[in-house]
């Protein structure tokens, strides 16, 4: 009977709906703030020594990799080497030299024995050689190191120069320091005193404002532009080379209708390659200082 009630059917009972807890949510923001706390706090002494470690490997990795780089771009300039040398025969078609700064010159005439050049000025950095000869290794040697010295960093402004090609070594006559010739490494030798001296050629974006050497054996000149006649050839330097090489280029030139020796002047040897370079391969030159024959 209570079923059938319409009364009770259509009585509504009221649901209650579960209130928010604030404490739980006072507690997770609590959390919160506390997990931010601890994200913020500094980083410990340990924590700062492995992140410099970090940066330091970052950084070393990345000046590795520029130095490889530079390395790799100056290797390829004794790897393909400059072709600016016109060949005259099979041997100095084998020959080859650094792409890097040489003396600026003009070929005014060539035949199959010997070519002539106007050469540009130059400045030289240049040294007495110790010893007798211009070619024994041990006077090389020395006199290449001291100079090297001086184009990389043993001067007052403790600037680092460039290298340039060829070296010139060079005998000359003991009345006088007329110098001749381009960019290598000149070695010259003073008749009376059978001594030489060796030159590197300062490199030219520098001109009259080089650096001063602080080795007193250093001395800075300036090489006046020129005409010479010079001859090249490929293996290793001695004297006896030059000597034999010297005297064919001063009768050839006997004959020449334009061009004549300078009278006093001596011969200079330029050599263009790194020592690791393979003798067939290297390009050797002497040169003697000509004028035009009067009329």
């Amino acid at each position: 009977m209570l079923l059938t009630n319409p009364s009770m059917a259509a009585t509504k009972i009221p649901v209650l709906k579960p209130q928010r807890n604030n404490t739980a949510k006072s507690m997770a923001t609590n959390a919160n703030m506390s997990s931010n706390r601890r994200t913020a706090a500094p980083i410990t002494a340990l924590e700062s020594r492995v992140s410099l470690v970090f940066a330091l490997a970052a950084q070393t990795s990345s000046v590795s990799q520029r130095f490889l780089m530079e390395l790799a771009t100056e290797t390829t300039k004794y790897v393909f080497p400059n072709r600016r040398f016109e060949s005259r025969s099979f041997e100095e078609a084998l020959m080859s030299v650094p792409d890097i700064e040489t003396v600026e010159f003009k070929v005014l005439r060539r035949n199959d024995q010997y070519e002539i050049r106007e050469v540009e000025s130059y400045f030289i950095a240049e040294t007495t050689m110790p010893g007798k000869g211009g070619f024994d290794f041990a006077g090389s040697s020395r006199s290449f190191n001291v100079l090297a010295e001086y184009l990389f960093g043993k001067n007052t402004k403790e600037k680092q120069m460039e290298m340039t090609t060829p070296v010139f070594t060079r005998r000359v006559e003991s009345d006088g320091e007329k110098m001749d010739m381009t960019t290598p490494v000149i070695t010259r030798k003073v008749e009376d005193q059978d001594k030489w001296k060796m030159s590197f050629v300062m490199p030219s974006k520098y001109g009259a404002n080089l650096p001063l050497p602080k080795d007193s054996s250093v001395t800075i000149k300036e090489v006046q532009k020129r005409v010479v006649v010079v001859v090249a050839f490929s293996g290793f330097v001695t004297d006896e080379e030059v000597e034999r090489r010297e005297s064919t280029l001063r009768g050839l030139m006997n004959n020449d209708p334009e061009f004549r020796v300078k009278e006093g002047i001596s011969v200079e040897v330029a050599q263009y390659n790194p020592p690791f370079t393979l003798p067939f391969n290297r390009r050797n030159e002497i040169a003697l200082e000509v004028e035009r024959k009067r009329e």
